[in-house]
């Protein structure tokens, strides 16, 4: 996902919301995304009790020795999901409406504590969201958000613009609908099982 935010609608919108959206209550209840007044999506502070599906080292989409020969070292990427979403879709290989993932970026460290090979996890240093919504995003049905700033993650974030790049790689590269369930291994046995997986899903495609 790209890391640049986009400001949302003005007070029109902000009335509509309010009348045709359930209340943060109901939502929170439900496990799904809370918006604040002016259509900005709340950081949930309890992400880390939800599904935990997968977690990735050094993924990059790009080319494969982009991140070494500039010397960055890799990143921890962890993937959490709503647990109602993740009960349906074990049952079903779909994702319901209001369905929210966090991507959860760390340092990965080295030598820490006893630790002499291999790396840990360590700090946060960025948070994003990708949130099914097919009432706000009728465009897709999804809307991906970043909670990146210059002090740490936000409490709140705006929807990415529509051309920001992560709406084109998860249109064109993932497994099922929006999401890479390619990379969690058990919920894609699971698409397989029931046949969700999508049929322009290529394994060997890269971009």
């Amino acid at each position: 996902m790209t890391k640049s935010l986009l400001g949302l609608a003005g007070c029109v919108v902000v009335v509509m919301v309010a009348w045709s959206w359930p209340s943060e209550a109901q939502t929170r209840a439900t496990g799904g995304p809370t918006y604040s007044s002016n259509g900005q999506l709340v950081r949930p502070a309890d992400y880390r009790e939800w599904v935990f599906v997968t977690s990735g080292l050094g993924m990059t989409y790009g080319p494969a020795q982009a991140e070494a020969a500039a010397g960055r070292p890799p990143m921890f990427d962890n993937v959490f999901v709503t647990p109602a979403a993740y009960r349906e879709f074990v049952g079903s290989g779909r994702w319901p409406d209001k369905t929210m993932f966090i991507l959860e970026i760390r340092r990965a460290d080295t030598n820490v504590s006893i630790n002499n090979g291999g790396r840990t996890q360590g700090e946060v240093v960025a948070i994003e969201a990708a949130v099914k919504d097919q009432q706000r995003f009728p465009g897709g049905g999804w809307g991906y958000f970043a909670f990146d700033t210059p002090q740490g993650p936000a409490e709140v974030a705006s929807l990415l613009p529509a051309t920001a790049s992560c709406y084109a790689c998860h249109s064109a590269n993932t497994a099922v609908e929006n999401t890479f369930v390619q990379f969690y291994p058990t919920l894609f046995d699971v698409a397989k099982r029931l046949g969700t997986v999508k049929p322009t899903y290529d394994p060997a495609h890269k971009p």
